[in-house]
């Protein structure tokens, strides 16, 4: 079996997640599915890049262990089996657990800097940019910090501009030319789900 690994991008909140996890749960009902968060292989906070103003940033492609994650995906696309971190974002480092990952038919990887990453870039074989407007993907994101993270309005405000609408600009937008499909105002648009879907099940074939 050689598998088929999928590259998911798009900036923060833009759906890419929702994409990724959609496509995850439908693949597997016809076959064998993996799903992986770059988010899961940043480096402990010790080693992350640092803003200008002294910041954590986690908008920055060094922020990633991206040997790890190139190591990860030759191995399941050899079909062996991995260990994958789990990354705490409220300790910001990775738990002494890890998630045992299987080799599978379809292999989906999801991060914003997915495409940024040239060597991650050069394994995909499909490659999939999610596309929202920056000011739906801001107020996305504010809600869901707000809500699910505890954070505070000031503290989002900041953080979005200090690092991650830059980091946008420099290396997320960039990336999009990379994509071979480019999918529209996020991860609900069904119309282009379903055209991904039907490309996805003849892999399967």
């Amino acid at each position: 079996m050689k598998p088929t690994i999928i590259g998911i991008a798009g900036g923060t909140a833009s759906g890419k997640t929702t994409i990724a996890q959609r496509m995850y749960e439908e693949t597997l009902k016809n076959g064998s599915a993996t799903l992986i968060k770059l988010d899961d292989y940043y480096f402990n906070r010790d080693s992350i890049v640092y803003s200008e103003k002294g910041n954590a940033n986690y908008d920055h492609p060094d922020s990633y262990d991206s040997n790890l994650i190139l190591e990860h995906l030759k191995e399941l696309k050899k079909g062996n089996s991995i260990e994958k971190p789990i990354y705490d974002f409220v300790t910001h480092s990775r738990l002494n657990v890890t998630e045992h990952i299987d080799p599978s038919q379809i292999i989906i990887v999801e991060g914003i800097m997915a495409f940024a990453i040239a060597k991650l870039r050069k394994l995909y074989d499909i490659k999939i940019f999610v596309d929202t407007e920056d000011d739906i993907r801001f107020i996305r994101r504010l809600k869901r910090d707000m809500s699910e993270r505890g954070r505070t309005l000031d503290s989002v405000v900041e953080q979005y501009l200090d690092t991650v609408r830059p980091m946008h600009i420099a290396f997320v937008e960039p990336s999009k030319k990379f994509a071979d499909i480019i999918v529209p105002e996020g991860g609900h648009n069904n119309v282009a789900f379903d055209m991904l879907m039907s490309m996805v099940e003849k892999l399967q074939k």
